[in-house]
């Protein structure tokens, strides 16, 4: 192999080693904030991509963009969520979650969901933690 082949494949390696880092610090870098603090500062978030922690508060609803539903803070404010896909096997009214996305207007555009759940909530629902795990 010549020199300036071998310099290119280097070349090539160091930028794709490049991308997989960068891409890796940039989901390592999303804001977390619960539903008071993001409600409270939505205008300074605008449209930043965060996560968005809060407790589902009612059954999800199918709508022209995705799965509905809203998440409520300590506090009792609540966001309207559109999440664009469906929802994972454990999500369901009462159970924390945390979501990815960013603030659309009032809502909060989601299309990443991870399901929180505590000690109690796993001795309550073994199967439905087994089902989710097969």
């Amino acid at each position: 192999m010549s020199g300036a082949r071998l310099w290119i494949v280097g070349a090539v390696i160091a930028v794709a080693i490049g991308f997989l880092i960068f891409q890796g610090l940039g989901s390592a870098t999303l804001y977390f904030y619960r539903v008071d603090e993001a409600v409270a500062k939505r205008d300074e978030l605008g449209e930043r991509r965060i996560r968005l922690e809060g407790l589902v508060t009612e059954e999800p609803r199918s709508g022209p963009d995705g799965t509905e539903f809203d998440v409520a803070g300590e506090s009792g404010r609540t966001v309207s969520v559109v999440h664009a896909g469906d929802p994972p096997e454990l999500f369901q009214p009462g159970i924390p979650v945390v979501l990815e996305g960013h603030f659309e207007g009032e809502g909060f555009a989601s299309d990443r969901i991870m399901v929180r759940h505590s000690e109690e909530y796993e001795a309550e629902n073994p199967d439905r933690l087994a089902e989710a795990n097969e």
